[in-house]
């Protein structure tokens, strides 16, 4: 029962990375309509911000997927 748990909150990281890059890509898009010749610059940093928030995203599976299977 609590590797059910733990795995659980683990995934729970999925979540908030999905958000994150929700918010971020409202805010970059935002940014865009303000100024359009900041365009390269606005979607670099932007995908680097995604990319950092998918691992965090894949972290989280990992260690969910650890616990489950490791700790029978």
């Amino acid at each position: 029962m609590m590797i059910a748990l733990g795995a659980g909150i683990a995934a729970l990281a999925g979540i908030g990375a999905g958000v994150g890059i929700g918010i971020a890509t409202g805010k970059a898009v935002d940014a865009v309509a303000r100024q359009p010749e900041a365009d390269s610059k606005i979607s670099k940093n932007l995908l680097l911000g995604c990319a950092l928030a998918e691992a965090t995203a894949i972290y989280g599976m990992v260690v969910a997927i650890l616990i489950i299977f490791l700790c029978k």
